[in-house]
Formats: C-alpha cells, sequence, structure tokens
C-alpha cells in the first residue's frame, strides 16, 4: 500500500465535495479525558528544587503534553476525514480513552517508575487510530487519491509507534528518552512535509477549526479554575486589584482567539488542514504553560527569573501561533507586514519591561494586561466589515 507514498499527480485529485460535517457528542465525550490528562501534566511542573523546576520534571512536561496534544490533532483529523458516528467510530475511540488513563496515571512525580506503561499505551493509542486508516483504505479500492492519503497517515502513525516501542528497551538500559522526543517531532515534520504531499484532503474544514476551538476552549477551562486561587484571602484593595488583574489576562487571552476564529480564519477555506491543527498543538501547549505562570507568579517558593521568565515565553509562544493561524484568514482579513512588525515591537517592550520591573508585582502584572489588550486591539482593527 506504500507504492504511491511519495508520489501522487494532480490528475488524480478528486472534485472537492463541500461538507456539512458537525461536532457529534461522541467527539466532546471524548474530549473530556483530555481536560484531566491537561490537569495532569501541568502539575508536573509543581515540584521545585530550590526555586527552579526540577529539570526532570520539565522535560516531563514538555514531552508529556505534546504527545497528548499529538494524539488528540491525530484522533480529530481522522474523524474529521471519515468519522462517521457510527459503532465502530465509538469503539476506537472509547478504546483509545481507556489507554489515556493509563497515560494519566503515569504522569506524576515518579514517571520514570511508570515509563513502559506510559510508552505503550501510547503507541497503542497511534496504533489504533494507524487501523482505523487502514480499515479505510480497503473500503476506497478505486479512489487513488485517498488510498494515496492513507497510506502517507498509516506510515507516520506507525513508524512513531515503532519509535516510541523502541525507547521502552533504551529507557530501561539508560533512563534517557531522546527516541520519545525523536517520535513527536518525526509526527510533527512528517505530517507538515509528508502528510500534506499530493492533494489537499477532503476535508471539512469548518469541522476541523470548531474541534481545534474547542479543545482550546478545555485549555482555557484550567486557566479559569487556576485563575479562582487570585480571589482566595482578605478582601482587600491589593487582593481586587490582583483578582482583577488575573481575571483580564484570561479575557484578552480568550478575546484575541476568539476574534480570529470568528472573525478571521475562512472555515470554506480548501485545505487539508494539516498545517492548521499543528500549529494548535503549538498555541495548546502555551496556553497550559500560561496556565502554569499564572499559579507561580502567587507562589513564594518559585524564583523570581523562573516564574518571570516563564509568562514571557509562554505569551510569546501563544502569539506566535496564532500569527501562524493568520496564513487561514481570508484575503481581506490578513494583517499586513506593517502591523506584523508592530506586534513585534509590542513583544519586545513587553520583554524589556517586565524583565526591569521584575520585583514589582504590582506593575508587572498592569505591563501584562497592557500587552495582551495591545495584542487584540492589533488583531481584531483586520476583524472584516460585515
Amino acid at each position: 500500500m506504500f507504492k504511491d507514498l511519495f508520489r501522487q499527480t494532480v490528475t488524480d485529485c478528486p472534485v472537492w465535495v463541500e461538507k456539512d460535517k458537525k461536532v457529534e457528542y461522541l467527539e466532546l465525550i471524548y474530549d473530556l479525558i483530555f481536560v484531566y490528562v491537561i490537569g495532569r501534566n501541568n502539575a508536573l511542573l509543581h515540584y521545585l528544587k530550590d526555586g527552579f523546576v526540577d529539570p526532570g520534571m520539565f522535560a516531563a512536561y514538555v514531552l508529556c503534553t505534546l504527545a497528548v496534544i499529538q494524539i488528540w490533532n491525530y484522533s480529530a483529523y481522522y474523524i474529521n476525514l471519515y468519522g462517521d458516528n457510527g459503532i465502530r467510530d465509538h469503539i476506537f475511540l472509547l478504546i483509545n480513552m481507556f489507554l489515556l488513563y493509563f497515560i494519566a496515571e503515569a504522569t506524576h512525580r515518579d514517571w520514570e517508575a511508570f515509563q513502559n506503561q506510559y510508552h505503550i499505551a501510547w503507541a497503542l493509542i497511534l496504533i489504533n487510530i494507524g487501523i482505523q486508516y487502514l480499515i479505510e483504505y480497503m473500503r476506497h479500492p478505486d479512489e487513488p487519491a485517498d488510498r494515496a492519503r492513507i497510506s502517507r497517515m498509516v506510515f507516520i502513525l506507525f513508524v512513531q509507534a515503532a519509535l516510541i516501542f523502541a525507547d521502552i528497551p533504551l529507557f530501561n538500559r539508560t533512563g534517557t528518552t531522546w527516541l520519545s522526543a525523536a517520535a513527536i517531532a518525526f509526527g510533527l515534520l512528517a505530517v507538515l512535509f509528508v502528510g500534506q504531499r499530493g492533494c489537499p484532503a477532503q476535508v471539512d474544514f469548518a469541522h476541523l477549526s470548531e474541534r481545534a476551538m474547542l479543545y482550546v476552549v478545555f485549555t482555557f477551562g484550567e486557566m479559569i479554575i487556576v485563575t479562582a486561587d487570585y480571589f482566595e484571602g482578605d478582601f482587600t484593595l491589593r487582593s481586587l486589584y490582583f483578582s482583577l488583574m488575573a481575571f483580564l489576562i484570561v479575557v484578552g487571552l480568550f478575546l484575541t482567539y476568539e476574534t480570529l476564529y470568528d472573525h478571521l480564519i475562512d472555515r470554506d477555506r480548501r485545505t487539508n488542514g494539516l498545517g492548521y491543527m499543528a500549529v494548535h498543538i503549538l498555541i495548546i501547549f502555551a496556553l497550559n504553560s500560561i496556565t502554569t505562570a499564572l499559579e507561580f507568579m502567587r507562589n513564594e517558593h518559585v524564583d523570581l527569573k523562573a516564574k518571570t521568565a516563564l509568562i514571557i515565553i509562554s505569551l510569546i509562544m501563544y502569539y506566535a501561533g496564532l500569527l501562524m493561524l493568520g496564513a487561514y484568514a481570508g484575503k481581506e482579513s490578513r494583517p499586513a507586514l506593517r502591523s506584523l512588525a508592530g506586534m513585534i515591537s509590542f513583544s519586545a517592550v513587553f520583554v524589556v519591561l517586565m524583565i526591569l520591573l521584575m520585583g514589582h508585582m504590582v506593575q508587572g502584572i498592569a505591563v501584562t494586561v497592557l500587552y495582551i489588550f495591545a495584542v487584540w486591539l492589533a488583531i481584531r482593527r483586520y476583524k472584516p466589515a460585515k
């Protein structure tokens, strides 16, 4: 089945068919397990060493977070292409949910003792998704474009699963997980440079963008829970100030994504959607990190330089991801290079001020709020007139 893996002619491309796919109840139930896993991943950053996040825990956080987001992307993409909300979809998704519990349970301070469990469950989820593609391959014998696309996705999933399995004996012997990191990098690069070859996939981009939006919303849910901590304690002017600023940070971040999703993204776009989903790996990872940064800001045991660096880097990553999504905006909504230069200038000023104001929490959180809303207003300028 891999003879057309890297080859496809334009004549193979099917006529574009408009779709009107809706997000199913099953998909939302499936997403709930990821809400649980998000919390488990974020907890890895709570283990400190001399005021800094333990390096091993930070590496585990990055690895586990990217792995889980990637699993979600693969599942959502398959459902968009071939899901019909039938019995088979239910069975395969429920199997993945069951395996994700083992991943979540292995995500804690003693993660080294549970690496075999984590890797086996992770690889089996990828194989599970790959088997679904194989079934579709057999169901499309006379559709060369579909079979070529399926071959590429099966290749990516099975090679990534093989790398993850191979990491089990490597970790047991050396204590390193570099093959797991290589598996994640391979999956991302292969999707971008191999998965997008040939014809654009017959995705329903409106459905795919809605699925990505819902995952972002679930991630914001975790941030909202963390923000509630700012409302604890005595009701004073200082507590009121910080609770308001924390609330405005969440509001500003949400409004920026909402403006992009509701008003700028061209959901009738003809695209295979793989790049759009890949960018959301960065966005969701950044939002998870911002959530942890908000927790750290209230924790006196976290080194000041560490939590300042985390909030700066996380926000820059988030806006970098949103700028990448600008490629999926309608032509009339895409920002000019002058505007992009302005947003980069905002970011540079923000970084400098945060470094200068390190240790001055009242001023620092105000600068963060101003930066977030300045970027939102810059993006909102490109909202097309109705």
